[in-house]
């Protein structure tokens, strides 16, 4: 199933053209007796509301539709496939459970900081993921042929931070993450240093000197007692897949994402040089 752009909502106008109708066939007398026994009849607070519904709606449609609009292609398929891949691992066990969907929509509105209107479009995504049947694997086939290797690693990274907004993230949901990073042609060393990284932070309980520098060593995809020149060839070649402006076309919010693992990656070197310059 590809992703398809929501339509501009329709302009509506059914009962203005059944007013004017009436008003052709009856003239202004018609018109009036038409109205009076909508309101004698008690009709007319029904169609109040329905106008009132329809006009709620209309305007959530239109938000919606004008910023799907204004996004690239790439960006729009980017948050359709994610939003879709994540579905599907929360179908694993059978169901899609409330909290998951919360769990979701609170990554989107907090971790990718969107917008009331960007939440709006993504609960539409999120509505036509559940009652869709696309397959896990045609959805990373699909990514997989359309993104590069940097936008690739953007989406497992994305995975483990859903992932471990749980306080006990499943093994088998763990192995689902290998499994499509494997999938995506990832290299097991960026696949090890993502999941790390997030297993180190899910640990974490008091922060040591110790535990700084594990945490570091994780974010560099690292073992623990690496040597400065290890250190400095990780950083190079991190530096180097995380640049932000490799996923400029995915949009702010995931460049944002980059900037972020850029900074974790400068704040793990920058220690280290600062041990080794003591």
């Amino acid at each position: 199933m590809d992703y398809q752009k929501r339509e501009q909502p329709g302009c509506g106008g059914c009962l203005l053209i059944l007013l004017l109708l009436i008003f052709l066939s009856g003239g202004a007398r018609g018109l009036i007796n038409f109205l009076g026994t909508l309101i004698f009849s008690g009709l007319a607070g029904v169609l109040v509301f329905i106008g009132l519904f329809w006009g709620v709606t209309y305007w959530i449609q239109k938000k919606v539709s004008s910023y799907e609009s204004s996004q690239t292609e790439s960006h729009n398929r980017f948050v359709w496939l994610l939003v879709q891949i994540l579905i599907n691992i929360a179908k694993i066990d059978g169901q899609v459970t409330k909290e998951e969907i919360s769990t979701i929509q609170h990554f989107f509105q907090y971790n990718l900081h969107y917008t009331q209107t960007q939440m709006l479009w993504v609960k539409d995504l999120i509505k036509e993921a559940i009652s869709t049947g696309v397959t896990l694997e045609s959805l990373l086939q699909e990514f997989r042929a359309t993104f590069a290797y940097e936008p690739r690693l953007i989406l497992l990274e994305l995975i483990y931070q859903i992932l471990y907004t749980k306080t006990t993230v499943p093994e088998n949901e763990l192995q689902i993450a290998r499994n499509i990073a494997r999938y995506l042609e990832i290299s097991s060393y960026d696949q090890r240093t993502i999941e790390a990284k997030y297993m180190y932070r899910g640990r974490r309980t008091a922060a040591t000197s110790r535990d700084s520098a594990d945490q570091y060593y994780a974010v560099l995809g690292l073992e623990p007692g690496a040597d400065m020149e290890t250190i400095k060839k990780a950083y190079r070649k991190l530096s180097m897949t995380y640049h932000p402006d490799k996923v400029r076309h995915l949009g702010g919010e995931f460049q944002k994402v980059a900037e972020e693992k850029m900074k974790e990656i400068n704040a793990a070197y920058d220690y280290f040089k600062k041990i080794n310059q003591a």
